[in-house]
């Protein structure tokens, strides 16, 4: 029995709160390992709401944990609250108009993904206690999900051993069942130390750094003919060695970020992308290091929570939007180009109705073609069943990590598909939490999935880092 218009009432009874705690994390962008209001907000709201609060687990300051119940079966909500660099914009309008020049912004709608998560965690909460149930739910507050992998951490730390399944969203232009696709990822930072010198006095005893990032790259690109074409490689020059450029660059620092469909794939190119950054050393007579910042596994899914969940969202229908939605959404579609409507209609493999705002569910089997990127929501699959949540929060086609994002962010448009997620996800939370078979299933669908099991991509000594914000 799934109770479910007990726990949809539940959720709606306490949505303004987090509604609001939404809203003032948009207010507050802070990104990766630097989201210490954002933490405290959340800690605050976990602790008002009567959860038992951890913060600055695994080695991270700005998570947090909270967790209701005793006994049972353990379900964890995933939630998020980092920002993105460089996508400050104000609420509410069409047009680009950042609040601070080179702020910070909400471009991928964590401050919604992050509240929406711990309303339904303590929707949840409220029904066992009410019910006098066995369980507990778990939220997770986790920060730097924008390539900083704390999940990774998190799971490393194993702080989910204990986790039964584990549910979370994110916020998108359908109302669908994720699909359980992501890109295994390393990132990781070349640094080249070589010689000063005068460029023009005396060149032949200077060795350049900046001259073996440039060959790294030159290498690299070569690569690219020869790798699996749904791998992809991106880098950022972190230190280019200063600006004089009659002085032989001493030091310059590049980052990679190199994807691969699975592990052991994304493993293989990280060696002969080193095997380059030591060729490039070699031909300038540098000295190379190589870091490791952060790495992600892809994501394992699991057929018996998707189909589950698809039956939850198939019965509670999309968010409930108004002609001030979709006169909005459509304001926003009109910055959008033609191209950018069509690629997310491409990715479920529908035809493009015109519709502004997602108003139907996509079938579980739709013939998709889907658009790749990395999570670590997908270390968290590795151990735990995991399913997630789409919702439509945003005008169809709006690209994600844009200002357009920001801009809808706090909309009553937002607010309405974080609640429909909130309620899809404390749905299907009680459903495992009253059926021992679906738990069992998911479970053995992993264990299937995973084979020998899970290993961390990332080193074992490398520590969570906390200071990548600042380059």
């Amino acid at each position: 029995m799934d109770n479910r218009s007990e726990i949809w009432r539940r959720v709606d009874e306490v949505k303004a709160r987090f509604i609001a705690l939404s809203d003032r994390v948009w207010g507050m962008p802070e990104i990766c390992y630097t989201e210490a209001r954002s933490m405290a907000e959340h800690a605050a709201e976990l602790k008002h709401q009567g959860f038992r609060v951890t913060e600055g687990v695994a080695g991270i300051p700005t998570s947090v944990i909270g967790e209701a119940g005793e006994g049972g079966p353990v379900i964890a909500i995933l939630g998020e609250y980092d920002a993105l660099p460089g996508l400050s914009q104000e609420s509410g309008v069409a047009e680009h108009k950042p609040i601070e020049k080179d702020g910070h912004g909400h471009g991928c709608g964590h401050n919604l993904l992050g509240s929406a998560a711990m309303l339904a965690a303590t929707a949840v909460k409220d029904y066992l206690a009410a019910n006098k149930l066995p369980g507990r739910v778990r939220y997770y507050g986790c920060p730097a999900e924008e390539g900083g992998a704390a999940k990774a951490f998190m799971v490393r730390a194993g702080l989910f051993d204990d986790a039964d399944i584990a549910i979370t969203w994110h916020p998108g232009s359908w109302w669908e069942v994720s699909p359980p696709l992501s890109l295994a990822n390393t990132r990781a930072d070349f640094v080249f130390t070589g010689r000063a010198a005068h460029a023009a006095a005396a060149p032949h005893l200077g060795r350049s750094a900046l001259d073996a990032v440039e060959l790294m790259n030159v290498g690299v690109n070569y690569m690219r003919e020869h790798m699996p074409s749904d791998a992809r490689i991106h880098y950022a020059l972190l230190e280019s060695g200063g600006v004089a450029p009659n002085v032989v660059q001493a030091r310059a620092r590049v980052r990679y970020s190199i994807r691969a469909r699975d592990l052991p794939g994304m493993l293989e190119l990280v060696a002969r992308v080193r095997k380059i950054a030591e060729g490039a050393a070699l031909m300038t007579e540098t000295k190379l290091e190589v870091r490791i910042v952060s790495a992600v596994s892809d994501t394992k899914g699991n057929t018996p929570l998707e189909e589950a969940l698809q039956g939850v969202m198939e019965d509670l229908g999309p968010p409930p939007f108004d002609d001030a939605d979709r006169d909005f959404a459509r304001a926003i579609r009109a910055t959008l180009s033609p191209q950018e409507i069509a690629t997310v209609w491409h990715a479920i493999g529908m035809k493009d109705t015109g519709v502004p705002l997602a108003d139907f569910t996509v079938p579980l089997d739709a013939k998709r073609n889907p658009m790749i990127g990395s999570t670590d929501v997908g270390d968290v699959s590795w151990v735990v069943p995991c399913v997630q949540v789409h919702a439509p929060t945003v005008a169809v086609g709006t690209p994600f990590h844009t200002w357009q994002i920001v801009a809808q962010g706090k909309m009553p448009a937002a607010h309405k598909a974080m609640v429909q997620a909130s309620k899809a996800m404390a749905a299907l939370a009680i459903r495992a939490l009253n059926d021992p078979s679906l738990v069992a299933a998911a479970k053995a669908d992993l264990k299937e999935r995973t084979g020998t099991g899970y290993v961390s991509p990332i080193p074992a000594e490398v520590n969570p880092p906390l200071d990548m914000s600042r380059g």
